[in-house]
């Protein structure tokens, strides 16, 4: 089992408290184009608009986001929960995004990166949100990252 797992009561907890939240976050970005809401531990917050895989709806989510070339990078971390985040199957099925910083948009299209490329990416991810490392090693699973590009 890894360092400081997280248990499942405590996943269960973490995904009543992310849910609302979220939705919070994006009505009041939307609303001042992130002035408010814009940043989380001091670190900028992306809007990424998606495709639900089982429902076909348009969802809207809060993510942190690594700048990277001429898109970006996303980590489903989900703070190193047993579990990926939810968006991560959407990303899967439908990797063509729109993302929002402030009141620019992006339309781009998200690709899982391999072990490999994931071993050169994954110190500019650290590199920008330090708790990855810690996050990785608080689970068992293989924490997917998604190179994000222009479309």
């Amino acid at each position: 089992m890894a360092e400081n797992a997280m248990t499942e009561k405590e996943f269960r907890t973490l995904r009543r408290v992310i849910k609302p939240f979220s939705r919070l976050n994006v009505f009041v970005y939307k609303l001042t184009g992130g002035r408010v809401m814009g940043t989380l531990t001091g670190r900028p917050v992306m809007l990424v608009t998606m495709e639900g895989v089982k429902s076909g709806k348009t969802r809207t989510i809060p993510l942190m986001y690594v700048p990277y070339n001429d898109g970006v990078i996303v980590v489903a971390s989900q703070g190193g929960a047993p579990r990926s985040p939810v968006w991560y199957k959407n990303l899967i099925a439908n990797p063509d995004i729109v993302v929002q910083y402030k009141n620019h948009t992006m339309n781009l299209r998200a690709r899982q990166v391999e072990d490999a490329e994931k071993a050169e990416v994954w110190p500019v991810c650290v590199e920008h949100y330090h708790e990855y490392d810690d996050y990785q090693k608080r689970t068992d699973r293989n924490i997917p990252v998604f190179v994000c590009e222009p479309r």
